[in-house]
């Protein structure tokens, strides 16, 4: 019978062993050690692995470090342009750094997310990212804080891209002021009677953004009927279906209907053209985010612009900055500003 052709891995005893050097030294060499190795024998151990092939072992380096070289990035929806976009940012960041991400989908569901930070904790990432809107009410945000505490008092650093209110640095998009200026825009553009497309009440995100639109719109006299606030998923469809509700109940006089995402708003364009509205020439239309695709979609979106991709690199830049010690997290919140972007879909009147 042949013998095998096939080798065993080389382990950095090999390596340590073909460069002359002690394992000590090899594994400073290789494995990102603070500690200064002489560049001489630093360059012996590079060349000796590259020679056998060697590829550390991660696992046994999380054992030893108390964590990987990894970000562990959750969001609700991958699919959504404006998580992919703010992921872009985390990936871009992370990679200068030295640093692999990985990443989980919540499905907006604040179950799962506890679930996926539970099982994380297990891979014993340097960096967690949490992305997406709180939700009020929620009955696991206590057991998901003491999750992320536990995490954190380990070594790990814990980072949300969200609003204010869970005891860990925070990257926080200002929705409320975003929304009061778009309002405030769109009334200079000459709108006066408006409909909106929003998220269910317990999502932080959805709430603020119609609270901001309706007390801009409340300077200068104007309220959105009750009637002409329809609430969906925070998603294309769910914008589609609760343009489609606005549509069936009536949009007699409504000149514009606000979307509190642009996704939404795209389905929301979606509905009205099937129902022969048209956009902007009937009734106009406008979001919130300025995804990639508000300004392909016909005609070109108004929204309110977030600098997604750099929500993401601003996230991981707090996450390695010594200021998030856990002793210090609920201070550490970074705040970024929107503008308002008036395009197509919103001309004036």
């Amino acid at each position: 019978m042949a013998a095998s052709s096939s080798a065993s891995p080389a382990t950095l005893h090999d390596v340590a062993r073909d460069a002359g050097v002690s394992l000590a030294t090899a594994s400073r060499s290789l494995n990102g050690s603070t500690r200064k190795v002489n560049e001489d024998y630093r360059q012996r151990v590079l060349a000796a692995a590259a020679r056998l092939n060697y590829s550390p072992n991660f696992s046994a380096q999380a054992v030893a470090k108390g964590s990987t070289s990894t970000v562990a990035l959750l969001v609700s929806d991958i699919a959504d342009p404006y998580f992919s976009s703010i992921a872009a940012g985390v990936i871009r960041a992370a990679e200068a750094q030295g640093l692999i991400v990985t990443m989980a989908v919540t499905e907006r569901s604040t179950e799962r997310e506890l679930e996926l930070v539970r099982a994380l904790r297990g891979q014993r990432p340097r960096v967690m990212i949490l992305t997406g809107s709180r939700s009020d009410g929620s009955t696991s945000q206590a057991a998901l804080i003491a999750e992320l505490t536990a995490f954190a008092r380990t070594g790990g650093r814990v980072v949300l891209i969200s609003q204010e209110g869970l005891p860990f640095g925070t990257v926080v998009v200002d929705n409320y002021l975003g929304a009061r200026a778009l309002a405030n825009s769109l009334v200079a553009a000459g709108y006066r009677r408006f409909a909106a497309v929003c998220g269910e009440r317990a999502l932080v995100t959805s709430r603020d953004r119609l609270a901001g639109f309706a007390d801009g719109l409340a300077e200068h006299g104007i309220a959105i009927h009750p009637d002409h606030v329809v609430r969906g998923e925070f998603t294309r469809d769910g914008g589609f279906e609760a343009a489609a509700a606005l549509i069936a109940g009536g949009l007699d006089q409504v000149e514009l209907v606000f979307a509190v995402s642009d996704v939404m708003a795209i389905g929301a364009m979606s509905a009205l053209r099937e129902a022969g509205i048209d956009v902007p020439g009937d009734i106009a239309v406008a979001g919130f985010d300025d995804i990639d695709t508000a300004r392909d979609v016909t005609p070109a979106l108004t929204t309110v612009n977030i600098p997604l991709a750099d929500l993401g690199r601003r996230a991981v830049e707090l996450a390695l900055s010594d200021a998030t010690d856990v002793t210090d997290v609920t201070d550490q919140v970074i705040r970024v500003e929107t503008r308002v972007i008036l395009r197509a879909s919103s001309p004036p009147r």
